[in-house]
């Protein structure tokens, strides 16, 4: 007889004592202890095969399904080109899809080509794809609101520690007043346009966004961040662009700012400039092209200027470059909202003309919080200045 059974006689029991008037009392309370006994091993009954069930292995499907769910895309491209594919739209029908969030892990996904042609498209498309790195060389940040308010700490120090004897009143120091800086959050956003016929093309779709949409928008992004930075009030300035003047701008952030220089910003006819300095011997400064100076080791495709990593940017002004301490001296902050890949062929007439629209977009911000971190050299060099 199962435990609900012997609950089932008891209650039956319990009922009937109580229907009889003859019943003493002892009988009657012994027939109800019984049947809270029965219900208290019932719960404990209950609790024991939910752990049980805890315990026991998922079956095959059910494990397998969970680790399809676990899939990381690496890209932005994929992981709208899945979700879509998920969402099973019909390119016959009217498309209005908006993906989730997605999070981009840093460094992005550099641009790696776009797939062999799989359709009887000419899907071999060759372009422009230089390498992006100056969102690399600063802090990263997500906030959730619209902007930031951030604290830029004031130069102004007065008075210090010093030297006391015992007894004697100790020296005062202050700081002047933080300055409050708010910046909205800009957004940079951009579209294109494919067939249609392509959205049952999942590599393609994902090519298209990441090798070619990606690129153009981090383009975009490394533009806006030069021109934030320069445009920055309170970071240093130089009027030579050339070794000498380089090492003192690093000099100079070093010394006002605390925090060791670590990269140099620069346009790459500025560095070709630089480059090709020789000594009055023919030889170059930065090593040869076959090997390194004077022969003694190999040729470094990138080498350091005074110790500073070299980052060559077109979207630099030529006649301009930048030495900081990046990573101590700001953040790129972007909404938690991530990168956002938008399809539709409700646009404009891609219904009636079998065309999807793609847009990318993300909003964010560059945030100079040591502006003292940072010296902007201005003026052309030549191959011959100190």
């Amino acid at each position: 007889m199962t435990l609900q059974e012997k609950l089932d006689a008891a209650l039956d029991n319990l009922k009937a004592l109580t229907a009889d008037e003859e019943t003493k009392a002892d009988d009657l309370n012994e027939a109800s202890k019984a049947v809270e006994d029965l219900q208290a091993q019932i719960k404990e009954a209950d609790k024991a095969q939910e752990l049980i069930k805890a315990l026991t292995p998922a079956k095959a499907e059910e494990v397998a399904d969970t680790e399809e769910k676990k899939v990381e895309y690496k890209t932005l491209g994929e992981f709208a080109a899945a979700n879509v594919k998920e969402a099973n739209l019909d390119p016959r029908k009217r498309i209005n899809y908006v993906t989730p969030a997605f999070k981009v892990a840093a460094p992005m996904v550099i641009p790696s080509g776009v797939k062999p042609a799989i359709t009887t498209y000419d899907l071999n498309v060759y372009g422009n794809r230089g390498e992006l790195l100056i969102a690399d060389l600063f802090s990263a940040e997500t906030i959730s609101n619209n902007a930031l308010t951030f604290f830029v700490e004031s130069a102004t120090v007065e008075g210090g520690p010093a030297y006391t004897t015992e007894a004697n009143e100790k020296p005062m120091m202050s700081f002047g007043d933080p300055t409050a800086v708010t910046a909205a959050l800009r957004k940079i956003a951009s579209y294109m346009k494919e067939s249609e016929e392509l959205i049952h093309d999942a590599p393609w779709l994902a090519s298209a966004i990441d090798d070619r949409g990606m690129y153009q928008h981090r383009l975009a992004v490394e533009s806006y961040l030069v021109s934030a930075l320069s445009g920055t009030s309170g970071i240093g300035t130089g009027n030579k662009m050339t070794p000498d003047g380089i090492l003192k701008a690093k000099m100079t952030v070093w010394k006002n700012s605390g925090f060791r220089p670590d990269a140099l910003l620069i346009n790459p006819d500025d560095l070709y400039n630089i480059m090709i300095r020789k000594d009055t011997n023919g030889q170059y400064y930065g090593g040869g092209f076959v090997t390194g100076a004077y022969g003694n080791g190999s040729v470094a495709e990138e080498p350091s200027i005074w110790g500073l990593r070299v980052v060559p940017s077109a979207s630099v002004t030529a006649g301009s470059c930048y030495v900081g301490a990046f990573k101590a001296g700001a953040s790129v902050v972007r909404s938690n909202a991530g990168l956002q890949v938008a399809i539709a062929n409700q646009n404009e007439d891609d219904f009636i003309k079998n065309m999807i629209t793609v847009r990318i977009e993300e909003r964010l911000v560059l945030a100079v919080r040591r502006p003292s971190c940072f010296v902007k050299i201005t003026g052309q060099s030549t191959s011959t200045e100190a």
